[in-house]
């Protein structure tokens, strides 16, 4: 029973304030507003002690873009007479940038993926595990697997199994700024690593990286990220070892691939055997990843490798070989003449001079 019907019943505070089981002063304040009409009083608006200095606040704000710190902007509220604390004004700020990015929105258009052209990949990490998620964009196919690192030839090696899973190259690859891929930034343009480079003119596919601090163009594979993380990393931990957590993430990837994806209302499986049809055919030899290792070459040019006597062509040669790698002898050199520096070689001997003995008749110059 609420507070107006027990009152009604028993007529007095006391008496509603015991059946309602609340206190005679609630009962009278209910009482009290729903004769006044029904509505709570109106709230008169709370002052703040920055109050004076939020239109400066505002202004620099937009005047930077929203990039601006409170910690450079308190000096500045001090001089214009705020007193507060310098955390009430980190709130402040906080909020006139929320206000300002609402309405300075740059704007985004749901992506229109092309069959066969994108797999997007990232890395996450729950409890020392770190897992690889790749998704194939138009057919929604996800690939998941575990690793203990993330190193470059780690991630090389799961991208070539993601291929051999899928059956196919896309067109492009899309990855964030991960380190381990990225050689360097000029001009705010990503410069892949060497090896990366090798590894994608191996497959024949583009390497393409998002822009800095913008996640939201590589969501479709942070959401799966995330999915991996709360559906298959946090029930079924701990796992044994690598072996049996890959197992479980093969026979995880087959479940979520096997049913309707809530976004295109399709089974990503089924999908997919459309869209192999347009991957690029995979090449007959995984590539090769791994350090390079660097041997020195003794004085009969040869290369030690446990019992093994490799020749090689130099010491600069054998840098880079990697282990169990064959060198390649350098081609004979024509020998040369000690004075004149020329090759030596059989030749006819030259026609007399003209007017020379033997030569015939001279015509006049």
């Amino acid at each position: 029973m609420d507070i107006i019907s027990a009152y009604r019943e028993a007529g007095t505070y006391r008496g509603a304030a015991a059946i309602s089981g609340t206190t005679p002063k609630t009962v009278r304040r209910v009482i009290a507003r729903h004769e006044a009409g029904g509505g709570a009083p109106p709230r008169s608006p709370r002052q703040h002690n920055y109050d004076a200095v939020a239109a400066l606040v505002a202004e620099r704000v937009a005047r930077t873009a929203a990039r601006i710190s409170a910690k450079r902007l308190l000096p500045a509220a001090r001089a214009a007479g705020y007193s507060g604390s310098p955390r009430n004004f980190r709130r402040l700020v906080a909020a006139q940038k929320q206000l300002w990015r609402r309405d300075h929105h740059r704007g985004r258009r749901p992506a229109v993926w092309s069959p066969g052209e994108h797999l997007v990949i990232d890395w996450g990490s729950e409890g020392g595990l770190h897992v690889f998620c790749a998704v194939l964009a138009w057919s929604r196919f996800r690939f998941v697997r575990f690793a203990a690192d993330e190193r470059a030839e780690t991630t090389l090696a799961m991208l070539a199994e993601c291929f051999e899973v899928l059956g196919g190259v896309p067109g492009k690859v899309l990855a964030d700024r991960m380190g381990c891929l990225k050689g360097g930034v000029v001009a705010n343009v990503v410069v892949p690593a060497p090896e990366y480079l090798r590894f994608a003119a191996h497959y024949g596919f583009r390497a393409d990286f998002c822009e800095a601090n913008d996640p939201e163009s590589k969501g479709i594979v942070e959401n799966l990220v995330g999915y991996a993380k709360s559906d298959l990393m946090v029930p079924q931990a701990p796992f044994g070892d690598l072996a049996a957590a890959n197992e479980r993430a093969v026979a995880w990837c087959a479940e979520v691939n096997g049913v309707i994806h809530s976004e295109i209302c399709a089974v990503p499986s089924e999908r997919l055997v459309i869209e192999r049809e347009l991957l690029a055919g995979l090449p007959s030899l995984r590539a090769s990843t791994g350090r390079q290792v660097t041997r020195k070459v003794d004085r009969l040019s040869c290369v030690r490798s446990l019992v093994r006597h490799q020749s090689a062509m130099s010491t600069t040669a054998a840098r880079g070989r990697r282990r169990g790698g064959r060198c390649a002898r350098r081609p004979p050199r024509r020998r040369r003449s000690a004075r004149s520096g020329r090759s030596r070689r059989r030749s006819s001997p030259a026609p007399p001079r003209p007017g020379t003995p033997g030569s015939g008749p001279s015509w006049p110059s």
